[in-house]
């Protein structure tokens, strides 16, 4: 099955040509580290899942590029046609020339409605190009104006037009020093409406990836392009093909509906977190070898830590009831509706994944049976030679979400810029109606 990508705003774009990279360089390698026949039913597998074949032999990606002025969407596709192994349809964007102004009432009330047929003909055409459509992957920055304004609204089309197809957003979760003094208010609207319209929302921080950057990538001097490539290997990671534990001997038909049927169980919890083990310069690659045993306990100690990376873990952090003493369990400890984890390279088929099984890591309304699943291949990913990737959903983004909420609350009680949205068309009951939306999200996340 084909999914279908909606790239919205500066931010989304960046990243999904990132993405497409990422795929494309693993589909090419011949570090498969797998025997050939493997190694073709992959590449065909993930071929089919994210590019169209083109008569002119150059693969298309499955996109749709969408922003309100017109940059970086011909700098994304000028960068993608000139690698030469991949490139975007020429006619599957559409661009405006005066952008959104950080301003979500803008991207969300004003381009929305006015571009809506538009941009819906350029996704109808796409999915069309399918023989079957697994569904559709939005990414989205919430702090801006285009990619989280005008991004809630496409979803909401989405939803509309295609009522039966899996709908993923990812999300960009923005710095919290900030980068948009709105950026807030932006993010809440943008989290709340979402909630309504998508199967689950995948979401990055940038805090989070940053510091993945300076700590485990050794880069001195940030980019957002260094930021976009790491995210875009995490995405990676889950979405390139595997072998799902029910799937038989082929590869998953299905990726969109595999992630979202076992890890969002409630439509009161469709928030995911995404961590990758072990992330290091390519450079470094030849020099380190990792057990599966070694990878595996770290990477459950990021879950119930909520740890950002393999860097500075708290080992303090115990399940409940387990047998060492830990003062600090109640305040610490996350706990899980559901985890996936996704194992990639030598020895898969060997691995013990019984820890990640252990009841006291998951609500109590969940058989862990059901709560836990694995997808594994042989077929190593962009050249690692073990790596796993952890999908989550869990108490990882309930801080994050509090502060944001916090904030935004805080602004809107003393009436802070609202007249910049009113002027568009959203009120201040429809920020009540916002902030309702996510206590509820609050309050769910944090009963667990």
């Amino acid at each position: 099955m084909s999914i279908v990508t909606v790239q919205l705003g500066q931010c989304g774009n960046q990243i999904g040509h990132e993405v497409f990279s990422a795929l494309c360089s693993d589909i090419r390698g011949t570090h498969g580290l797998c025997s050939k026949e493997e190694n073709e039913s992959y590449q065909e597998s993930s071929k089919e899942r994210f590019f169209s074949q083109e008569e002119s032999g150059v693969p298309a990606a499955r996109a749709v590029l969408v922003d309100m002025e017109p940059k970086v969407i011909s700098q994304t596709l000028s960068r993608a046609a000139s690698s030469g192994h991949w490139k975007y349809n020429s006619h599957s964007h559409f661009c405006q020339k005066q952008g959104s102004g950080n301003n979500w009432a803008n991207g969300y009330c004003v381009h929305g409605p006015r571009h809506k047929e538009a941009i819906m003909e350029l996704v109808q055409k796409e999915a069309e190009k399918c023989d079957r459509l697994g569904g559709f992957f939005t990414i989205m920055s919430m702090a801006g104006g285009t990619g989280s304004g005008l991004g809630a609204f496409v979803t909401q089309c989405l939803r509309d037009a295609f009522p039966t197809s899996f709908l993923l957003n990812h999300v960009i979760w923005p710095y919290g020093t900030g980068e948009v003094i709105v950026q807030n208010y932006n993010s809440v609207l943008t989290l709340s409406h979402l909630y309504h319209s998508s199967d689950a929302l995948l979401v990055h921080e940038n805090d989070v990836i940053h510091k993945i950057c300076a700590q485990l990538m050794n880069i001195k001097q940030i980019s957002f392009r260094d930021v976009n490539q790491v995210i875009a290997h995490q995405l990676g990671s889950v979405f390139q093909p595997t072998h799902t534990a029910g799937g038989g001997s082929g590869y998953s038909r299905n990726p969109l509906g595999d992630l979202l049927e076992p890890l969002v169980p409630h439509p009161e919890f469709r928030l995911l977190g995404l961590r990758n083990i072990p992330q290091m310069p390519e450079s470094s690659l030849a020099f380190s070898s990792f057990s599966w045993p070694g990878l595996l306990k770290h990477l459950r100690q990021i879950l119930i830590a909520k740890a950002h990376m393999e860097e500075g873990i708290d080992w303090q952090v115990r399940p409940p009831g387990s047998s060492i003493p830990s003062t600090n369990k109640p305040l610490h400890f996350n706990t899980s509706i559901a985890n996936l984890v996704i194992l990639r390279g030598k020895d898969v088929h060997s691995v013990d994944l019984g820890s990640f099984q252990d009841p006291s890591l998951y609500t109590s309304w969940l058989n862990p049976q059901d709560a836990f699943s694995a997808w594994k291949t042989p077929r190593a990913f962009n050249k690692y030679e073990k790596s796993a990737a952890l999908v989550s959903n869990s108490q990882f983004l309930l801080k994050p979400l509090d502060s944001i909420v916090g904030k935004a609350w805080n602004m809107f009680a003393s009436k802070a810029y609202l007249h910049q949205y009113t002027k568009f068309g959203i009120q201040e009951e429809d920020f009540l109606d916002c902030f309702t939306t996510l206590e509820q999200v609050i309050s769910s996340y944090t009963n667990l």
